[in-house]
Protein backbone atom coordinates (compact mmCIF):
# COMPACT_ATOMS: atom_id res chain seq x y z
CA UNK A 1 0.00 0.00 0.00
CA UNK A 2 1.42 3.25 -1.03
CA UNK A 3 1.56 6.20 2.12
CA UNK A 4 2.35 9.37 2.36
CA UNK A 5 6.41 8.78 1.65
CA UNK A 6 5.77 7.25 -1.37
CA UNK A 7 3.25 10.63 -2.35
CA UNK A 8 5.19 13.31 -1.25
CA UNK A 9 8.66 12.25 -1.75
CA UNK A 10 8.19 10.66 -5.71
CA UNK A 11 4.63 10.45 -6.91
CA UNK A 12 3.24 14.42 -6.72
CA UNK A 13 6.87 15.33 -8.79
CA UNK A 14 5.93 13.19 -11.14
CA UNK A 15 2.70 14.58 -11.45
CA UNK A 16 4.31 18.08 -11.84
CA UNK A 17 7.10 16.94 -13.74
CA UNK A 18 5.05 14.65 -16.63
CA UNK A 19 4.47 17.25 -19.00
CA UNK A 20 8.54 18.09 -19.51
CA UNK A 21 9.40 14.44 -19.98
CA UNK A 22 8.17 10.99 -21.92
CA UNK A 23 7.33 9.15 -18.71
CA UNK A 24 7.27 5.45 -17.88
CA UNK A 25 5.40 4.40 -14.94
CA UNK A 26 6.09 1.42 -13.26
CA UNK A 27 3.99 -1.33 -10.47
CA UNK A 28 7.17 -2.94 -9.08
CA UNK A 29 5.49 -6.26 -8.34
CA UNK A 30 8.50 -8.34 -9.53
CA UNK A 31 10.28 -6.26 -6.63
CA UNK A 32 7.98 -6.47 -4.21
CA UNK A 33 8.15 -10.66 -3.91
CA UNK A 34 11.79 -9.97 -2.74
CA UNK A 35 9.77 -10.12 0.79
CA UNK A 36 7.69 -12.44 2.20
CA UNK A 37 3.97 -11.85 0.18
CA UNK A 38 0.64 -13.23 0.58
CA UNK A 39 -0.45 -13.81 -3.26
CA UNK A 40 -3.87 -12.40 -3.31
CA UNK A 41 -2.63 -8.91 -1.25
CA UNK A 42 0.10 -9.05 -3.88
CA UNK A 43 -2.80 -8.54 -6.78
CA UNK A 44 -4.98 -6.80 -4.97
CA UNK A 45 -1.68 -4.16 -4.02
CA UNK A 46 -0.78 -4.11 -8.18
CA UNK A 47 -3.95 -2.81 -9.29
CA UNK A 48 -4.49 -0.34 -6.09
CA UNK A 49 -0.99 1.06 -6.70
CA UNK A 50 -1.95 2.03 -10.42
CA UNK A 51 -5.13 3.28 -9.54
CA UNK A 52 -3.11 5.59 -6.79
CA UNK A 53 -1.07 6.72 -9.43
CA UNK A 54 -3.91 7.78 -11.64
CA UNK A 55 -5.88 9.27 -8.91
CA UNK A 56 -2.45 11.13 -7.66
CA UNK A 57 -2.99 12.80 -11.31
CA UNK A 58 -0.49 10.95 -13.64
CA UNK A 59 -2.51 11.36 -16.54
CA UNK A 60 -2.07 8.19 -18.65
CA UNK A 61 -2.74 10.30 -22.05
CA UNK A 62 1.02 11.73 -21.00
CA UNK A 63 2.90 8.94 -19.41
CA UNK A 64 2.51 5.13 -19.67
CA UNK A 65 1.88 3.14 -16.91
CA UNK A 66 2.00 -0.65 -16.98
CA UNK A 67 2.70 -3.70 -14.27
CA UNK A 68 6.94 -4.97 -14.13
CA UNK A 69 5.69 -8.26 -14.37
CA UNK A 70 3.21 -7.21 -18.00
CA UNK A 71 6.99 -6.21 -20.02
CA UNK A 72 9.10 -9.43 -19.59
CA UNK A 73 11.81 -8.30 -20.65
CA UNK A 74 12.65 -6.91 -17.06
CA UNK A 75 13.32 -10.02 -15.57
CA UNK A 76 15.22 -10.82 -19.19
CA UNK A 77 17.10 -8.13 -18.99
CA UNK A 78 18.64 -9.73 -15.38
CA UNK A 79 21.12 -11.19 -17.47
CA UNK A 80 23.36 -7.86 -17.02
CA UNK A 81 23.97 -9.16 -13.27
CA UNK A 82 26.69 -11.00 -15.14
CA UNK A 83 28.17 -7.39 -15.23
CA UNK A 84 27.34 -6.40 -11.72
CA UNK A 85 30.30 -5.82 -9.13
CA UNK A 86 30.03 -8.24 -6.52
CA UNK A 87 30.48 -5.08 -3.85
CA UNK A 88 27.78 -3.37 -5.05
CA UNK A 89 24.96 -6.04 -6.25
CA UNK A 90 23.50 -7.51 -2.77
CA UNK A 91 26.27 -5.99 -0.45
CA UNK A 92 25.79 -4.66 2.60
CA UNK A 93 26.26 -1.43 0.58
CA UNK A 94 23.13 -1.69 -0.71
CA UNK A 95 19.72 0.30 0.84
CA UNK A 96 17.46 -2.02 -0.07
CA UNK A 97 19.81 -5.02 1.08
CA UNK A 98 20.22 -3.50 3.97
CA UNK A 99 16.99 -2.65 5.68
CA UNK A 100 14.66 -5.73 3.76
CA UNK A 101 17.70 -8.21 5.07
CA UNK A 102 17.64 -6.62 8.50
CA UNK A 103 13.76 -6.77 8.96
CA UNK A 104 13.79 -10.25 7.29
CA UNK A 105 16.63 -11.78 10.34
CA UNK A 106 14.29 -10.29 12.83
CA UNK A 107 12.96 -13.64 13.11
CA UNK A 108 16.12 -15.48 13.52
CA UNK A 109 15.33 -16.72 16.61
CA UNK A 110 12.42 -17.83 16.02
CA UNK A 111 14.03 -19.59 13.19
CA UNK A 112 16.65 -20.84 15.18
CA UNK A 113 14.51 -22.64 17.93
CA UNK A 114 12.21 -24.46 15.08
CA UNK A 115 15.76 -25.87 14.02
CA UNK A 116 16.71 -26.82 17.40
CA UNK A 117 13.92 -28.85 17.80
CA UNK A 118 15.00 -30.97 14.69
CA UNK A 119 18.77 -30.51 14.94
CA UNK A 120 20.54 -28.72 17.76
CA UNK A 121 23.59 -28.90 15.49
CA UNK A 122 22.23 -27.01 12.92
CA UNK A 123 20.82 -24.25 15.02
CA UNK A 124 24.21 -23.51 16.35
CA UNK A 125 24.95 -23.08 12.78
CA UNK A 126 24.26 -19.01 12.03
CA UNK A 127 24.69 -19.22 8.96
CA UNK A 128 21.75 -21.62 8.12
CA UNK A 129 19.96 -18.74 9.82
CA UNK A 130 21.50 -16.20 7.85
CA UNK A 131 20.33 -18.04 4.45
CA UNK A 132 16.71 -17.26 5.64
CA UNK A 133 17.18 -13.75 4.13
CA UNK A 134 15.77 -13.65 0.28
CA UNK A 135 18.71 -14.04 -2.63
CA UNK A 136 15.79 -11.64 -4.13
CA UNK A 137 17.72 -8.95 -2.07
CA UNK A 138 20.67 -9.72 -3.98
CA UNK A 139 19.65 -9.51 -6.95
CA UNK A 140 16.74 -6.09 -6.30
CA UNK A 141 19.83 -3.26 -7.35
CA UNK A 142 20.20 -5.34 -10.79
CA UNK A 143 15.68 -5.55 -11.58
CA UNK A 144 16.08 -1.83 -10.62
CA UNK A 145 18.81 -1.38 -13.29
CA UNK A 146 16.77 -3.10 -15.75
CA UNK A 147 13.89 -1.63 -14.95
CA UNK A 148 15.49 2.00 -15.84
CA UNK A 149 18.37 0.54 -18.87
CA UNK A 150 15.42 -1.10 -21.32
CA UNK A 151 14.12 2.23 -22.11
CA UNK A 152 16.91 4.13 -22.94
CA UNK A 153 16.52 6.41 -19.98
CA UNK A 154 18.12 9.56 -19.76
CA UNK A 155 16.55 11.09 -16.63
CA UNK A 156 15.50 9.23 -13.34
CA UNK A 157 13.77 11.04 -10.89
CA UNK A 158 15.47 9.64 -7.26
CA UNK A 159 15.92 10.71 -3.93
CA UNK A 160 19.69 11.15 -2.50
CA UNK A 161 19.28 8.36 -0.52
CA UNK A 162 17.99 6.09 -4.03
CA UNK A 163 21.62 7.96 -5.95
CA UNK A 164 23.55 4.50 -5.09
CA UNK A 165 21.01 2.62 -7.21
CA UNK A 166 21.31 4.84 -9.83
CA UNK A 167 25.00 4.60 -9.88
CA UNK A 168 25.30 0.93 -10.25
CA UNK A 169 22.49 0.90 -13.15
CA UNK A 170 25.20 3.84 -14.55
CA UNK A 171 28.01 1.03 -13.80
CA UNK A 172 26.20 -1.72 -15.23
CA UNK A 173 25.55 0.53 -18.70
CA UNK A 174 29.46 1.70 -19.11
CA UNK A 175 30.77 -1.87 -18.59
CA UNK A 176 28.53 -3.70 -20.95
CA UNK A 177 28.98 -0.58 -23.75
CA UNK A 178 32.90 -1.14 -23.12
CA UNK A 179 32.60 -5.10 -23.57
CA UNK A 180 30.16 -5.46 -26.01
CA UNK A 181 29.66 -2.52 -28.35
CA UNK A 182 33.37 -1.21 -27.74
CA UNK A 183 33.91 -0.64 -31.74
CA UNK A 184 30.22 0.08 -32.66
CA UNK A 185 29.14 3.64 -33.36
CA UNK A 186 25.71 3.34 -31.49
CA UNK A 187 25.92 1.95 -27.82
CA UNK A 188 23.46 -0.44 -26.41
CA UNK A 189 22.09 1.60 -23.31
CA UNK A 190 22.30 4.97 -22.10
CA UNK A 191 24.18 6.00 -19.27
CA UNK A 192 20.84 7.70 -17.30
CA UNK A 193 21.64 10.58 -14.86
CA UNK A 194 20.04 11.36 -11.69
CA UNK A 195 16.83 13.75 -11.84
CA UNK A 196 17.44 14.82 -8.17
CA UNK A 197 13.90 15.55 -6.20
CA UNK A 198 14.02 18.36 -3.96
CA UNK A 199 11.74 18.66 -1.64
CA UNK A 200 10.38 18.46 1.93
CA UNK A 201 9.28 15.61 1.13
CA UNK A 202 11.76 13.20 2.87
CA UNK A 203 8.80 12.08 5.10
CA UNK A 204 10.20 9.82 8.29
CA UNK A 205 7.91 7.00 10.61
CA UNK A 206 5.31 8.30 12.57
CA UNK A 207 7.24 6.17 15.42
CA UNK A 208 10.41 6.92 14.67
CA UNK A 209 11.88 10.15 13.11
CA UNK A 210 15.03 9.38 12.28
CA UNK A 211 14.07 6.20 10.37
CA UNK A 212 12.30 6.63 6.91
CA UNK A 213 8.19 6.23 6.43
CA UNK A 214 8.48 2.37 4.90
CA UNK A 215 5.45 0.48 3.82
CA UNK A 216 7.39 -2.79 5.00
CA UNK A 217 7.37 -1.27 8.56
CA UNK A 218 5.44 -4.02 10.78
CA UNK A 219 4.08 -1.35 12.73
CA UNK A 220 1.10 0.12 10.58
CA UNK A 221 1.11 3.05 12.74
CA UNK A 222 4.27 4.04 11.75
CA UNK A 223 3.00 5.57 8.52
CA UNK A 224 -0.29 7.09 6.66
CA UNK A 225 -1.49 5.01 4.12
CA UNK A 226 -2.99 7.04 1.17
CA UNK A 227 -6.49 5.19 1.50
CA UNK A 228 -6.65 5.90 5.17
CA UNK A 229 -10.03 6.62 6.31
CA UNK A 230 -9.85 10.02 8.51
CA UNK A 231 -10.68 8.47 11.55
CA UNK A 232 -7.75 6.38 11.65
CA UNK A 233 -5.26 9.23 9.96
CA UNK A 234 -6.71 11.21 13.04
CA UNK A 235 -5.81 8.13 15.80
CA UNK A 236 -2.43 7.46 13.93
CA UNK A 237 -1.54 11.36 14.30
CA UNK A 238 -3.04 11.89 17.46
CA UNK A 239 -0.54 8.51 19.04
CA UNK A 240 2.23 9.37 16.96
CA UNK A 241 6.05 9.80 18.36
CA UNK A 242 6.75 13.30 19.77
CA UNK A 243 9.53 14.68 22.46
CA UNK A 244 8.91 16.72 26.10
CA UNK A 245 10.49 19.55 24.95
CA UNK A 246 8.40 23.08 25.41
CA UNK A 247 7.03 24.13 22.57
CA UNK A 248 7.67 23.47 18.44
CA UNK A 249 10.53 23.96 16.25
CA UNK A 250 12.54 23.02 13.23
CA UNK A 251 15.37 22.20 15.66
CA UNK A 252 17.37 19.29 14.23
CA UNK A 253 18.38 17.81 17.43
CA UNK A 254 14.13 17.08 17.17
CA UNK A 255 14.01 14.67 14.35
CA UNK A 256 10.09 14.21 15.01
CA UNK A 257 8.93 17.71 15.40
CA UNK A 258 10.72 18.05 12.39
CA UNK A 259 8.84 15.81 10.60
CA UNK A 260 5.47 16.57 11.40
CA UNK A 261 6.17 20.02 10.65
CA UNK A 262 7.53 19.02 7.46
CA UNK A 263 4.18 16.94 6.71
CA UNK A 264 2.10 19.82 8.29
CA UNK A 265 3.84 22.05 5.27
CA UNK A 266 3.04 19.48 2.63
CA UNK A 267 -0.46 19.13 3.59
CA UNK A 268 -1.40 22.86 4.25
CA UNK A 269 0.54 24.10 1.34
CA UNK A 270 2.06 27.00 3.88
CA UNK A 271 5.79 28.06 3.37
CA UNK A 272 8.15 26.98 6.33
CA UNK A 273 7.56 30.72 7.19
CA UNK A 274 4.35 30.93 7.47
CA UNK A 275 4.33 27.93 9.75
CA UNK A 276 6.96 28.91 12.10
CA UNK A 277 4.74 32.53 12.53
CA UNK A 278 1.78 30.03 13.44
CA UNK A 279 4.07 27.98 15.75
CA UNK A 280 4.44 31.13 18.07
CA UNK A 281 0.84 31.42 18.98
CA UNK A 282 0.60 27.42 19.69
CA UNK A 283 0.92 26.11 23.15
CA UNK A 284 2.67 22.55 22.18
CA UNK A 285 1.42 19.15 20.53
CA UNK A 286 -1.98 19.19 22.05
CA UNK A 287 -2.40 22.18 19.47
CA UNK A 288 -0.29 20.96 16.47
CA UNK A 289 -1.74 17.58 16.27
CA UNK A 290 -5.45 18.59 15.24
CA UNK A 291 -4.17 20.94 12.88
CA UNK A 292 -2.08 18.61 11.11
CA UNK A 293 -4.82 15.85 10.97
CA UNK A 294 -7.29 18.08 9.49
CA UNK A 295 -5.39 19.38 7.19
CA UNK A 296 -3.86 15.83 6.39
CA UNK A 297 -7.13 14.58 5.86
CA UNK A 298 -8.35 17.13 3.73
CA UNK A 299 -5.76 17.04 1.29
CA UNK A 300 -5.99 13.55 0.99
CA UNK A 301 -9.98 13.69 0.77
CA UNK A 302 -9.96 14.23 -3.28
CA UNK A 303 -7.21 11.76 -4.20
CA UNK A 304 -9.38 8.96 -2.33
CA UNK A 305 -12.42 9.88 -4.02
CA UNK A 306 -10.86 10.09 -7.44
CA UNK A 307 -9.51 6.48 -6.16
CA UNK A 308 -12.94 5.00 -5.43
CA UNK A 309 -14.10 6.00 -8.95
CA UNK A 310 -11.09 4.30 -10.98
CA UNK A 311 -11.49 0.87 -9.22
CA UNK A 312 -15.37 1.24 -9.93
CA UNK A 313 -13.82 1.26 -13.50
CA UNK A 314 -12.60 -1.38 -13.79
CA UNK A 315 -12.70 -1.51 -17.46
CA UNK A 316 -10.67 2.06 -17.53
CA UNK A 317 -7.68 -0.03 -15.18
CA UNK A 318 -7.51 -2.58 -17.36
CA UNK A 319 -7.33 -0.35 -20.63
CA UNK A 320 -5.29 1.92 -18.98
CA UNK A 321 -2.48 -1.00 -17.87
CA UNK A 322 -3.11 -3.13 -21.20
CA UNK A 323 -2.03 0.59 -23.30
CA UNK A 324 0.82 0.90 -20.69
CA UNK A 325 1.60 -2.45 -21.53
CA UNK A 326 2.13 -2.28 -25.09
CA UNK A 327 3.64 1.07 -25.33
CA UNK A 328 6.52 0.14 -22.42
CA UNK A 329 7.06 -3.20 -24.17
CA UNK A 330 7.27 -1.92 -27.79
CA UNK A 331 10.60 0.05 -26.42
CA UNK A 332 11.78 -2.69 -23.75
CA UNK A 333 11.63 -5.51 -26.33
CA UNK A 334 13.85 -3.38 -28.82
CA UNK A 335 16.40 -2.76 -26.15
CA UNK A 336 16.63 -6.33 -24.78
CA UNK A 337 16.85 -7.69 -28.41
CA UNK A 338 20.00 -5.30 -29.36
CA UNK A 339 21.38 -6.34 -25.97
CA UNK A 340 21.42 -10.19 -26.84
CA UNK A 341 22.68 -9.51 -30.14
CA UNK A 342 25.34 -7.50 -28.61
CA UNK A 343 26.12 -10.26 -26.21
CA UNK A 344 25.69 -12.94 -29.26
CA UNK A 345 22.66 -14.64 -28.35
CA UNK A 346 20.88 -16.36 -31.71
CA UNK A 347 16.92 -14.27 -31.94
CA UNK A 348 14.07 -16.44 -33.79
CA UNK A 349 13.12 -14.14 -36.89
CA UNK A 350 16.94 -12.85 -37.11
CA UNK A 351 16.90 -13.33 -41.58
CA UNK A 352 20.64 -12.44 -41.87
CA UNK A 353 22.63 -15.43 -40.43
CA UNK A 354 26.76 -15.52 -39.76
CA UNK A 355 28.52 -17.43 -42.49
CA UNK A 356 28.79 -21.01 -40.68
Amino acid sequence: MLHLGNYLGAIRQWVANQELYDNYFCVVDLHAITAPHTPKELTKDTYRTAALYLASGIDPEQSRIFVQSHVTAHAELTVAAQLARRPWAGSRRSIQYKEKSAKQGANSESVRRILYSCSPAIAADRTVVARQVSVGLFDYPVLMAADILLYQTQLVPVGEDQRQHLELTRDIARRFNDQYCKNKERKTFVEPEALIVKSNARVMSLQDGSAKMSKSAENDMSRINLLDPPDVIAQKIKRCKTDSVKGLSYDPARPEAVNLLGIYEAMSGRSRAEVELDLESMAGWGTFKPLLTEATIAHLEPLQKRYNEIVSETEYLTKVLKEGQEAADEVASRTLADAKRAMGFTLLGDKKLPKL
